[in-house]
């Protein structure tokens, strides 16, 4: 079998340069093809949802009176963590099963002299480099369209580790349904998953702002989305309510361990069979 070549028995037997050398070279396939071949539909999917967030929610409501005109510094830095967790999270899941189930190209990649986890953990990597890169479109997206829009007090050295534990969060969250969702049920999956975790990841409002509810502020703390959005608001405007740092990054953490746990076992599982 493949795997057998690639997963368990070939590593032994390749330095470990050769298969740094592999992975990186995966990466660059990617970031190709991403890049090259596929520029629109990539910003289509990690960009038009959260425009039309920031336009409506922050600009369109304030306008109108509808919401608070300083909701956009709330909502901006939810937006952001909204953004670089679906872009990495639907990165991995959708072409994963697509992979697995359908065009078998995951068989070429099972066959590089890389073990198999490893081949997993790329998708990992690749994942969080495209949610970064979609976060960081965000920047220049807030001063085009929110009114007064301004950072000047974010802490830059906080949003990049925040942003980086945030898309691979979601990335395995992604290698997990990747793994575990048959190709005939992916679309149902993502219609039952996605959208309570947009709407429990305190992207539209602060996690401090729910005491009320505190049944909801609960629930809130399973959805790892709350850490990134609350880091990240945090982060950049911490003038604002927002969770502890130290609290955000231990949730997002172990969200990392769980997920990534179950995510890269089930690659193997499903490489193996």
């Amino acid at each position: 079998m493949t795997t057998a070549i690639s997963g368990q028995h070939a590593p032994r037997h390749v330095p470990m340069t050769a298969q740094l050398s592999t992975f990186w070279a995966l990466c660059e396939r990617d970031l190709w093809v991403t890049v090259v071949r596929q520029p629109i539909p990539f910003l289509a999917q990690a960009l038009l949802q959260p425009i039309f967030f920031l336009f409506i929610f922050g600009r369109i409501l304030p306008s109108i009176g509808a919401a608070n005109a300083n909701f956009a510094s709330l909502l901006f830095p939810g937006i952001m963590g909204l953004t670089v967790f679906l872009t990495a999270l639907q990165s991995v899941a959708l072409p994963l099963v697509i992979e697995f189930s359908f065009t078998k190209e995951i068989e070429d990649r099972l066959l590089a002299p890389l073990a198999t986890w490893a081949v997993g953990a790329q998708k990992l990597v690749f994942a969080m480099v495209r949610g970064l890169f979609a976060a960081a479109l965000m920047i220049p997206l807030g001063f085009l369209i929110l009114p007064n829009f301004a950072l000047p007090n974010a802490n830059w050295l906080l949003v990049v580790p925040i942003l980086m534990l945030a898309a691979i969060s979601a990335a395995t969250i992604g290698l997990t349904l990747g793994t575990k969702v048959p190709f005939n049920q992916i679309n149902l999956a993502f219609a039952v998953i996605l959208t309570p975790l947009m709407m429990t990841g305190a992207a539209y409002y602060p996690w401090a702002s729910l005491g009320s509810l505190q049944w909801f502020q609960i629930v809130t703390l399973l959805n790892p989305m709350t850490y990134a959005s609350e880091g990240l608001r945090g982060a950049l405007t911490p003038a604002a309510p927002h969770m502890d740092p130290l609290f955000v990054l231990l949730g997002l953490v172990i969200s990392i361990a769980i997920f990534g746990t179950i995510g890269i076992r089930g690659f193997i599982k499903r490489a193996i069979d």
